[in-house]
């Protein structure tokens, strides 16, 4: 996509000027951007943008060849919302590595499997006796960001305590992944009790409509205080850094992960809408809200590696925003974020500090 219409880069000085008190530097990138005036001018251009948006912006940005960084609130917790995903990913491929799971093994699809927000798989569904592979699922997981398949492969790589286990074994924190997709939504929407993981489509929106509208605004605001399910931006491109130098997986899962994100259908509004056509980029994304029953309590975000033209390398950009009503204008921050952060280091590539895992990113 073109940078066209609203999307169009904000005057600096103007955006400067709106910048409000809850945006912080991180204290990585305070410090390196003291020694750098071009990275100084990149963070307060991140500041800046960052105020596109009503609600609190969380940002780390990672060049992945020098170590530069920029942060705003990086060390702030936000609800991943579906970039939850990456980490269940990096479990599944763990246990696949180790020799525990075959990414061709096939799982029957239940009834109780399908869950709220999912896209080809309530297609499938209606195919009796349908099967598919866990590289499938985590295809599907990843790509269209499909519920019912990320609560599969959840299951399957052995749930939250499992995914929490890893992340600590590679030394990640400031992520933790608690509930099932399907959990999550109903605590967001303030469904008192779910009876089951396995509640069926049609009563989980018996359930939702009988919420009323103060309670489920209610759950909404107290679902952005909640630990559950939050990562910090350091957090996020801690873990999208190991995955890259291939110190999270094997050369053959690190591979595999990486294209699948590459082929993310759910960007196109965030991370790469600003960027130059066919820049490659590896992302997932997740959101929260959007609709007229909750104000104040949406979440758009976006967490990704941007491949640079002209060796000019490779920038980790996670971008989190919550508490915002308006998913466009979430998403405008990020795309304008995302570019700023490809123009500066495209232009700025600086010497490269380390060239390894080379054969794991290829």
């Amino acid at each position: 996509m073109t940078p066209t219409g609203s999307f169009m880069r904000v005057g600096r000085a103007t955006m400067v000027a709106a910048c409000g008190a809850m945006l912080v530097p991180g204290a990585r990138g305070a410090a390196q951007s003291a020694s750098d005036p071009g990275l100084q001018r990149l963070q307060r251009e991140v500041e800046a943008l960052a105020s596109i948006s009503k609600g609190t912006v969380g940002v780390a940005i990672v060049h992945l060849e020098t170590g530069r960084t920029v942060q705003v609130n990086a060390g702030e917790a936000f609800p991943m919302a579906s970039t939850f995903k990456v980490p269940v990913a990096v479990q599944l491929l763990t246990r696949v590595d180790r020799g525990e799971l075959r990414l061709d093994s096939v799982v029957a699809l239940r009834p109780g499997d399908l869950h709220p927000g999912s896209g080809t798989l309530t297609e499938l569904f209606d195919q009796p006796g349908v099967s598919l592979s866990i590289r499938n699922l985590m295809d599907l997981m990843l790509r269209i960001s499909d519920n019912s398949a990320a609560d599969i492969m959840l299951r399957t790589a052995g749930g939250p305590a499992a995914v929490n286990a890893r992340l600590q074994t590679l030394g990640v924190s400031g992520i933790r992944v608690d509930r099932p997709t399907v959990r999550l939504i109903a605590d967001y929407i303030g469904i008192p009790d779910l009876p089951s993981d396995t509640v069926a489509p049609a009563e989980f929106r018996v359930l939702a409509r009988a919420v009323s509208d103060s309670a489920s605004q209610a759950a909404a605001t107290a679902f952005e205080r909640d630990p559950r399910d939050q990562a910090t931006p350091a957090g996020m491109a801690a873990l999208l850094e190991k995955i890259w130098r291939g110190k999270a997986l094997s050369a053959a899962s690190t591979r595999l992960l990486l294209d699948i994100m590459h082929r993310c259908l759910t960007s196109g509004n965030r991370i790469r809408a600003m960027l130059p056509p066919e820049t490659p980029v590896a992302d997932k994304t997740g959101t929260l809200g959007g609709g007229a029953r909750v104000h104040g309590a949406g979440t758009q975000n976006d967490a990704g590696i941007i491949d640079l033209p002209d060796s000019a390398g490779h920038v980790i950009t996670v971008v989190f925003v919550k508490g915002e009503d308006d998913e466009k204008r979430g998403e405008r921050a990020i795309a304008q974020i995302a570019r700023a952060a490809y123009d500066y280091f495209l232009t700025n590539p600086g010497r490269s500090s380390e060239a390894t895992g080379a054969a794991a990113r290829r």
